[in-house]
Parts: structure tokens; C-alpha cells; sequence
């Protein structure tokens, strides 16, 4: 039976962890887990033996680090063939009298992506594109992608997975206590993108105890419709005579899991912590539960990197001012590549409250496929809101949806058979929500009718590709009632057919109605309101028009969407008259703000004209520069600011800094020294270069070790700089007794140094336990503590 078919209709068993039991059979601080399936293959094939028989349905091959960033082209190929054949060999001798699987086991890459880290997005897809390659070759049954800390690294593997294989993809992530990613994502967003793309399964796994996730899982289920997985760790971990434990019993930890089975989990397992006992005692708490059926949520949605937007809910504002038509100065801005402009634009409308902006760069004489993802990469990094990716031109459409960071939408498909053919294959494979216009080889229908007989045809074609109802929003197209009297009323009544025939949502560019007439507005906010008593899902609009806006929150007040009125009555206090045009946005921005919102270009440009005015230097960084670090430091801190937004605010601040110290040529850090490693063992230095990244800023001074950093070379380091405080980060629960070693020997030989140590596998009490200082859960946590200690000096 296809393991796709089981899951259906029966609770999946996966295994536990791998790291902490090599541990204990030998596995030295520093060394790659990996190399044991060659070195030590009985090992690892007891582990997958003892995971089978203790009821174990599927076993992941010790391959979590196995990539070309890490190993060889030989090398890898020989991990990935004995990782396969020891997990093989323990299936075979399991002789399991349950269907049993092997799971190529895919785990993060430890670099962060472009815009934020160095790490290019095809570059990661062709990372695990080999991994699963060899997977392929060597006969794995499914592939399970698992501990994703961002969903854009995690579309980079599924897509990886889709393209060189046809095997079933499983995608896992490590969320926080909180319900995000360290990149800012929540339940629904991951669950968007990854249903989207086709995965099989999703869920959560690592980062902490079935209880601290249960949340998140009961999100998963609430959105997803495929089967949610769950592999927790065995609670916290802590430091016994240098040997992790975990604070969760296998029986404690299995009923907390079984809980979740009764709630509809299908696929459980464990992961640091966990060992054969917990499974085995998980199978005995959970393989009685009848599993509840999977459910079709059939929802429309887009999202973005941290959230999901669902159309039904409410009316949905997609902001129109990213487009060219009729915009001279948005038209020169494409033109001279001023990308700042753009980003400005989009900030504005944000600022104005629209759920979705659309993004449209079509000009004849640039190069929209280049362009378009330029703008869709550059937008994402300095607002969290969800794209609609507009375009005409079907390459670049493709390259936008592959780079787009989310679920996207796509503008747009129509009933024409060439558009069909070369849109919904992409539609399909980026998992994208697709606007279909009603028109086809003969043009706008006069009639409701016949446009409504366009949506009909759309979605016969869409079911070919596998798409339904819920991945289609349609757009009955606003004609201006000056060229025809009946226009409007046509539109309303497709606008109302569809959402009641077709069970479909729908959009309209709404300011299309009124093309030359005077006092547009007037018509626009009319015929908006027209359109939402009809039904009207989204409206592409522009949310500078003070009548749109005053039409939008009346509506939800009256509709009884806006809880006490309190939107309308903020809305009402703040507004004021309005003709419909932008204020430019730089017109009024202080570089302040300029680097909270993340405009590295304007954030230089603003530095150096206030070089230029006579501004002192110092004074600049001193008001400006760290008040707007610590301002989004301290929404991080809060958690109302996510990863993405902080480092995109770093660079900008870097780029003052720069124009800064082109004044003060030769000018020193004004702060102590810090040195940083990613400890033996661990090539996982996302966390460390962030607060690299955040220390230079701040003025300290850094020595950057970078990764598999032996503790001879850290103590060495900490002699020949002085520094004052060394910061250690681990990942991987199998490189903290690396870091353990690192701390007892700059104890014994620089005993005046303070340590700090961070990574997901650690605590305050794990921390306290092997004899660091200082724990820091976060960068910006990192950061306060160095200013401390700064200010003991």
C-alpha cells in the first residue's frame, strides 16, 4: 500500500531521535553523524531496527545534515547510499507485521536566504535537489523535509523534492512556543504554502515539548486539509554529568501526543530526546484511537512569509499604486531602476491598511522578467504583506512565483485557451491562487451570462491541472459606464452569479468603471459599495482615496465585522480630505524611519545630505541611527517585529554607518571586542551571524570565528583580542557537549572572559548547566547583554 493511501485512513508512526542516542553509543563532540552510516553502520542499524520494532510505520535515514555544503559530491553520494542500505537492512530485519516505509531524512541547510543571508534561493534547490537525487537513486520511499526554521528555505527543498522526484513529500518546521517560525511565519501561513506546493503531510517538530506546541498543532488542524504530522522533542533539555536529558517520560510524553491523535493528528513521532522507549510507548498510547476523517477546509488563501490572508472572512483590500498605467513618475522610476521608489509606494499603502499589493512593472522597454522579481524580492524585504504577482508576460510570472517567499497571487489567467495553457501549469506547480478574468478568444461579454459561462469553462480547465474552486478568485472585469450606460450593472449581477453558482470569490479593479469621468471617486466609492452588497470578495483599489476607504470601514461596521466600531472610529478620527494622489513618502521619512522600515537606499541618501547640512556624525548615529535599532530591537524583543524585518532594519543601518565612516576615516569601533564561533561540529551559523550583524551596529567590535570552530581556536582568539565576551551557538543537540568543552577550557585559560551561548537546543537551565554566563534566546537578547557589560567596563 502506498503510504499516501494508509495515512488516509490510519494514525502514521514515525521514529525518534537519532543525535542523542549516537551520543551515547560514542558519537564525539564535534562529529558529523552522518559519517557513522560508514563508519559505524551497525550502529545506526540497531537505532532503525529498534524504531521498527517498537512499531515504527516509517524511519528516516541518518541523513539530516547530508548536503553539498557539508560533504563532497563522493562523499555525499557514499552517506546517502549506506544511510539508505542500514535503513534498509534493519527494515528487512524488523520482518514488521506492519507496513513499514523508508523517509530520505532532509534537514536545514544552516544558512539564511537572500535578502537576509548569503545563501541564493536556487542555490538552496540545488542543494537538496542533490541530496534527493541521490535519495531517488537509492530507493527511498518518500521524502521527509523536517526542522525548517523558514518556510522560504522549506519551498526551496519542496520544490527541490517535486522537481527531481514523484515521491511523497512530507514537510515538518520548527515553530516556537509562540506559534512562529524564527522567521515570523504562523500555522497558517506555512500551511498555505506548503498545501499549495502539493506537499503530503505537514506539521511541527524540534524546538520544544508536545505541551508548548499543542497550539500549534490544533492551528495546523483548523487550516489544513492534507494529514498534519507532529514530532515533538521529549520536553527540555538539560545537562546531567555532560550528558543531555530531556524533562518528559516516555509515558508522559505519549499521552500528551495520544491527546492529540483524538483531535485528528495523523502522523506522530518524536524527535531530541525522544528514543525507541517513547515510541514504543506512543504506538501503545495511540494505535487504538480511530482517526477522525480528513476534512477539505476548502479554503482560498494567499500568504505571505509571516501570515495568511483567507478571502471570505471579510473584504480584502489589494492596494494598485505598484503599476505603471497612468503613473509618469512610477513609469521613471522603472526606468532608472529606482527601487526605493517602489518600496515607498508599497510602505504607503500598507500604511493605509490593504491586505495584498500588487505588483506590476510592465513597461515595454525594460526587462519586466528581471525587473519583476527584483521588485517581488526587494518588496517582501521590507513588508510582510502578501504579493499579487500582475503580469502579462508568462516567464516572467514563473520567475516571480518561484522567488515569491509564500503562497502567491497570481493576475492573471482568462478563458482564452493560450492563456490557459501557459498559466495553469504554473498556477499549479507554485501553488498559486489565480485571478481569472472573464473573457476569452471573442473578447468582454456584454452579458452576466456569458461571463459567468467563462468562469464555468476556467474551472473544467482548472480541474485538469488538479485545481478546484477554492484556487481560483474571479474578476468580471469593471467597464466604464461612459462608454456603456448598462456596464456597471452587468458586473454586479456576475459579481453576484458567481459567488452564487460557482461557490466562488471574486475581485474587481473597481476604479475602471469611471475612465473619464469628472470626480471619479464619487463613482468608484459608489459602485464599490454596490459591489460588496453583491458579494464582492477583494477589490484592487487605491487606499489613498479617502471616499474607498470611508466606503470599505462603513461597510464592515455596518456588516457587523467590526467588533464595538473600533476601526471605524479610528479611521473616522484620522481622516481627513483627500484627492486620491500618494504624498510621496520620502517627502516627509527621517532616516529614522527610513531604516526602521528597512530602505538601505534611502537610509544613505538621508545620512549623507545630513552629512552635507553640517550634522556632526556621531550626533546622527547617537539620534538617529541606534534609536532606530532600538526600536525594532525592542518589537522583536516584543515580538511584534519577526527576523526578517530586524535584519533588513541592520542593513539599512549599515548603509548609514558607511556613509558615516567615509567621513570619519580611520574611526574605530567605540566598544569592546566580542568573538563569535559556531562550535565544533556545527555548521548551523544563521543565529551567530545575526548577531554579528547587530553587534557591528551597535559599535562593538567583532571577531567572526565562523563555524566548526575548535575550542583551541576560540581560546586562541579570546587571547591574542582581549575580548571582553565570547558568544557560542549550537543548532544540533549533538554539538553542545562541543560547546560544553569550549566553555571548561576558556575557564581554565582565559577565566576573565564572559560567555554567552544561544541555538535552539538550548535553555536557560541547559545554559547554567555547562557554565555560561549568559543566556541569550535571541539576538537582540545578545545585544543588551554586551551593552551591560559595556557599561560595567
Amino acid at each position: 500500500m502506498k503510504i499516501t493511501e494508509f495515512i488516509k485512513e490510519n494514525t502514521l508512526f514515525l521514529d525518534g531521535g537519532m543525535g542523542t542516542l549516537l551520543q551515547k553509543e560514542g558519537l564525539a563532540p564535534g562529529e558529523l553523524p552522518e559519517r557513522w552510516n560508514l563508519s559505524h553502520p551497525d550502529i545506526i542499524r540497531a537505532v532503525h531496527l529498534a524504531y521498527f520494532k517498537a512499531g515504527s510505520h516509517v524511519v528516516a535515514t541518518n541523513t539530516f545534515g547530508a548536503n553539498i555544503l557539508k560533504y563532497s559530491a563522493d562523499e555525499l553520494d557514499a552517506i546517502v547510499c549506506a544511510a539508505v542500505k542500514n535503513a534498509r537492512d534493519a527494515q528487512k530485519a524488523a520482518n514488521a507485521h506492519h507496513p513499514t516505509w523508508v523517509a530520505l531524512d532532509i534537514g536545514p541547510t544552516g544558512k539564511m536566504l537572500k535578502p537576509y543571508g548569503d545563501l541564493a534561493f536556487e542555490d538552496a534547490v540545488r542543494v537538496f535537489s542533490e541530496t534527493v537525487k541521490l535519495g531517488v537513486k537509492y530507493g527511498v520511499d518518500l521524502i521527509l523535509i523536517e526542522t525548517m526554521a523558514d518556510t522560504y528555505e522549506a519551498k526551496a527543498a519542496v520544490l527541490a523534492a517535486k522537481e527531481q522526484s514523484t515521491l511523497p513529500v512530507f514537510v515538518s518546521c520548527a515553530f516556537g512556543a509562540d506559534g512562529k517560525l524564527l522567521t515570523g511565519a504562523d500555522a497558517s501561513a506555512a500551511v498555505a504554502l506548503f498545501e499549495g506546493l502539493g506537499a503530503d503531510a505537514i506539521g511541527a517538530n524540534c524546538s520544544e515539548g508536545p505541551d508548548k506546541l499543542a497550539h500549534v498543532i490544533e492551528k495546523f488542524l483548523s487550516y489544513a486539509s492534507v494529514p498534519v504530522l507532529f514530532k515533538p522533542n521529549a520536553g527540555l533539555p538539560k545537562s546531567e554529568n555532560g550528558t543531555t536529558v530531556y524533562d518528559l517520560s516516555a509515558e508522559e510524553f505519549s499521552a500528551k501526543i495520544a491527546a492529540l491523535v483524538k483531535k485528528g493528528v495523523r502522523a506522530v513521532g518524536g524527535c531530541c530526546g525522544t528514543t525507541p522507549a517513547y515510541i514504543e510507548a506512543l504506538v501503545k498510547a495511540a494505535r487504538d484511537i480511530s482517526p477522525l476523517p480528513l476534512s477539505g477546509k476548502n479554503l482560498t488563501s494567499v500568504s505571505s512569509y509571516t501570515h495568511a490572508v483567507h478571502f471570505g472572512d471579510e473584504p480584502i483590500l489589494i492596494g494598485e499604486r505598484i503599476n505603471p498605467t497612468g503613473k509618469p513618475r512610477f513609469k521613471e522610476a522603472l526606468r532608472a531602476r529606482d527601487m526605493d521608489y517602489i518600496l515607498r509606494e508599497g510602505l504607503s499603502e500598507e500604511e493605509k491598511g490593504v491586505h495584498i499589493l500588487d505588483v506590476n512593472v510592465g513597461l515595454p522597454e525594460i526587462d519586466e522578467c528581471e525587473m519583476l522579481s527584483s521588485a517581488v524580492t526587494a518588496l517582501q524585504a521590507v513588508t510582510d504583506l502578501p504579493l499579487q504577482i500582475d503580469t502579462a508576460n508568462a516567464l516572467a510570472m514563473e520567475n516571480a512565483l518561484r522567488i515569491y517567499n509564500g503562497k502567491p497571487m497570481l493576475n492573471s489567467v482568462n478563458g482564452k485557451q493560450e492563456s490557459l495553457d501557459a498559466i495553469l501549469p504554473l498556477a499549479k506547480k507554485y501553488g498559486a491562487l489565480t485571478v481569472a478574468l472573464t473573457l476569452d478568444e471573442n473578447g468582454i461579454p456584454e452579458t452576466a451570462e456569458a461571463r459567468v459561462a467563462i468562469a464555468r469553462r476556467v474551472l473544467e480547465e482548472g480541474k485538469k491541472y488538479g485545481l478546484s474552486a477554492k484556487d481560483f478568485i474571479f474578476d468580471p472585469l469593471a467597464l466604464t459606464v461612459s462608454a456603456d450606460a448598462h456596464a456597471a450593472v452587468e458586473t454586479l449581477r456576475a459579481v453576484e452569479m458567481i459567488r452564487r453558482e460557482l461557490g466562488c470569490h471574486v475581485s474587481l479593479g473597481v476604479s475602471n468603471v469611471s475612465f473619464g469621468l469628472p470626480a471619479r471617486d464619487m463613482i468608484n466609492g459608489t459602485f464599490f459599495a454596490m459591489a460588496l452588497s453583491r458579494g464582492l470578495s477583494a477589490a484592487i483599489m487605491n487606499p489613498h482615496s479617502a471616499e474607498m476607504m470611508k466606503i470599505y470601514h462603513t461597510y464592515r461596521t455596518l456588516a457587523g465585522l467590526d467588533q464595538n466600531c473600533a476601526e471605524y472610529i479610528a479611521f473616522a478620527e484620522e481622516a481627513a480630505p483627500s484627492d486620491g494622489k500618494a504624498a510621496p513618502v520620502s517627502d516627509s521619512m527621517s532616516l529614522k524611519d527610513a531604516i526602521v522600515k528597512g530602505l538601505a537606499d534611502l537610509a544613505a541618501s538621508l545620512t549623507q545630505a545630513r552629512i552635507s547640512a553640517g550634522d556632526a556624525p556621531l550626533t546622527i548615529v547617537e539620534n538617529d541611527i541606534i534609536p532606530a535599532l532600538n526600536t525594532v530591537g525592542e518589537g522583536f524583543e516584543k515580538k511584534t517585529v519577526y527576523l526578517p524585518a530586524l535584519l533588513i532594519a541592520a542593513e539599512a543601518a549599515k548603509r548609514a554607518f558607511e556613509e558615516i565612516k567615509t567621513v570619519l576615516k580611520g574611526a574605530k569601533p567605540t566598544k569592546g571586542t566580542v568573538v563569535l564561533a559556531t562550535v565544533k561540529g556545527d555548521i548551523h551559523d544563521i543565529g551567530k551571524n545575526i548577531v554579528k550583524l547587530l553587534l557591528e551596529n551597535y559599535g562593538f567590535a567583532v571577531v567572526d570565528l565562523g563555524k566548526d570552530v575548535a575550542a583551541d581556536t576560540v581560546v586562541d582568539a579570546v587571547k591574542r583580542t582581549r575580548a571582553a565576551l565570547v558568544g557560542l551557538s549550537a543548532l544540533m543537540t549533538t554539538t553542545v557537549p562541543a560547546m560544553e568543552e569550549c566553555i571548561r577550557r576558556l575557564r581554565a585559560e582565559c577565566p576573565s572572559v564572559h560567555v554567552m551561548v544561544g541555538g535552539a537546543v538550548l535553555t536557560q537551565e541547559y545554559a547554567d548547566a555547562i557554565g555560561a554566563d549568559f543566556y541569550a534566546p535571541d539576538a537582540m537578547a545578545g545585544v543588551r547583554y554586551a551593552e551591560s557589560l559595556d557599561d560595567r567596563a
